[in-house]
C-alpha cells in the first residue's frame, strides 16, 4: 500500500504540470486585455503598453510560462493584478470556506443518501421505493442554481430562518450560515450516492449469506445494517468519491449564488478583472483538490475491500 500511495503521490506532478499548462493557456483566450481593464477605458495606448509591459504581458507566451512555473517551483503564486497582494494569501483566505463548504455538503448528502437507500433496498417496489426513486430523478435533473435560488426563496425570504449569503464568524456561524449552500449541493449529489447504494444493497440482499443470517433468526434490522451494509458501501463510496471531485468544481457556482467568500467567487471576480495569476493559481488548486479526493476514494476502497486490495498487492 505504501508503494501504491507514494505512486499516486508522484503521478500528482506531471498532472500539475498539464493543468497549469492547459490553464495558462485558457485564461488568455479570455477577451479582454488585463492592462486596459485595470487603467480604464480612457487609458492612452501609451499607458497601456506601459502597464503591459509591467505586469510582464508583453513578453513572449512561452517566456510567461516558464517565469510562472519557475516562481511556482518555489512555492511562489505571484502578486494578483487586481488585489495588488500575494496570491498565497488570498488563496489561503479564501480556501478554508470552500473547504468547509465541500465537508459540510458531504456530512449533508451521507445523511439524505444512506437512509433513503437503506429504505428504498428495504422496501423493493413498494410505495417507499418508488417515491426516494422519484425524488432521485428530481434532485438530479434540477440545476445547482434554481435549487439555490428556490431555497433562499423559501427558507431565507419567505420563512426567514437563514442568511441570504455570507460565510459568518466561528464555527457555528460558519454551519448555521452555510446550511443553504451546503443543502443545495447535497441535493444535488445525494441522488447518484443514493441510486448506486440501492443497486449494491439490493445485489448483497440477494446473495447467499444473507438468506444464511435470516435462516438463523437475525432481526431483520441486524441483517440490513450489520451484513447488507458493509458489503454494499463500497460502490456508493466509489460514487460519492467521483462526485466529489465534480463538486469541487461546481462550488463556483453555489459559491456565487450564496456570495460565500471562497475560491469560486474570487475566481469569478478574477475572471471579470482578468486576473491571469490569481486564475491560474485558483485552478491549479482546485485541480490538485480534485486529484488528493481521488486518491482518498480509492485509499477508501482499499480500507473498505479486500479484493482490492489483494490487486493492488
Amino acid at each position: 500500500m505504501t508503494r501504491y500511495i507514494l505512486r499516486r503521490l508522484l503521478m500528482l506532478v506531471p498532472v500539475a504540470i498539464g493543468i497549469t499548462m492547459v490553464v495558462f493557456l485558457l485564461v488568455r483566450l479570455i477577451p479582454g486585455d488585463p492592462a486596459r481593464t485595470l487603467l480604464g477605458i480612457h487609458a492612452t495606448p501609451e499607458l497601456v503598453a506601459a502597464m503591459r509591459a509591467h505586469l510582464g504581458l508583453d513578453r513572449p507566451l512561452w517566456a510567461q510560462y516558464l517565469i510562472f512555473v519557475r516562481h511556482l517551483a518555489a512555492g511562489d503564486f505571484g502578486h494578483s493584478y487586481y488585489y495588488g497582494e500575494a496570491i498565497s494569501r488570498l488563496v489561503l483566505t479564501h480556501l478554508g470556506p470552500t473547504l468547509v463548504l465541500i465537508a459540510y455538503s458531504v456530512v449533508l448528502t451521507l445523511a439524505i443518501a444512506l437512509p433513503a437507500g437503506l429504505l428504498a433496498a428495504a422496501r423493493r417496489d413498494q410505495a417507499a421505493d418508488h417515491l426516494v426513486r422519484i425524488g432521485a430523478v428530481v434532485g438530479v435533473g434540477l440545476p445547482s442554481y434554481w435549487i439555490g435560488f428556490m431555497l433562499i426563496l423559501l427558507l431565507a425570504v419567505t420563512i426567514p430562518i437563514f442568511p441570504v449569503a455570507g460565510y459568518g464568524t466561528g464555527l457555528p456561524s460558519h454551519l448555521f450560515d452555510l446550511f443553504l449552500p451546503a443543502l443545495t449541493i447535497a441535493i444535488n449529489l445525494a441522488p447518484l450516492v443514493l441510486r448506486a447504494l440501492r443497486a449494491s444493497l439490493m445485489e448483497a440482499l440477494a446473495s447467499g449469506y444473507i438468506d444464511t443470517a435470516r435462516a438463523k433468526g437475525l432481526p431483520r434490522r441486524v441483517v440490513l445494517l450489520g451484513h447488507a451494509l458493509p458489503n454494499a458501501i463500497v460502490p456508493a463510496v466509489t460514487v460519492l468519491g467521483l462526485n466529489i471531485g465534480y463538486l469541487v468544481g461546481s462550488t463556483v457556482i453555489v459559491e456565487t449564488v450564496f456570495a460565500v467568500p471562497g475560491l469560486g467567487q474570487l475566481m469569478i471576480n478574477s475572471i471579470g478583472t482578468r486576473d491571469y495569476p490569481v486564475i491560474q493559481a485558483v485552478t491549479l488548486v482546485l485541480g490538485v483538490l480534485v486529484v488528493l479526493v481521488n486518491l482518498a476514494t480509492d485509499l477508501m476502497q482499499l480500507l473498505l475491500d479486500p479484493r482490492v486490495r489483494r490487486e493492488v498487492a
